[in-house]
């Protein structure tokens, strides 16, 4: 992928979540919710402090993470679906 990050900035493609059927009722593509899980596929290098040193983000590429349902900003990149998000917007990381 020919996506570089800027500062504090991660790149997570979305997972899918697991379709649920119940009771015979298939829900809509356009009324599934958001994934909230994601796979970060590339890293910036992180934020300036106020002496001017770089401070490495904690998530790194490969890592699966949980974000919020509205943040970020999705985009399609060679025909890919992926979020770029603010570091703050990662809640955690899926271990």
């Amino acid at each position: 992928m020919k996506l570089r990050p800027l500062a504090d900035r991660v790149v997570v493609k979305p997972l899918e979540q697991e379709e649920e059927k119940r009771g015979g009722i298939i829900i809509p593509d356009t009324a599934k919710e958001k994934p909230e899980k994601g796979e970060v596929v590339e890293v910036g290098p992180g934020k300036l402090d106020d002496t001017g040193k770089r401070v490495a983000l904690e998530v790194k590429k490969g890592d699966r993470v949980l974000f919020g349902k509205y943040a970020g900003t999705e985009i399609k990149v060679e025909g890919q679906e992926v979020m770029i998000l603010r570091e703050e917007d990662v809640l955690a990381v899926i271990e």
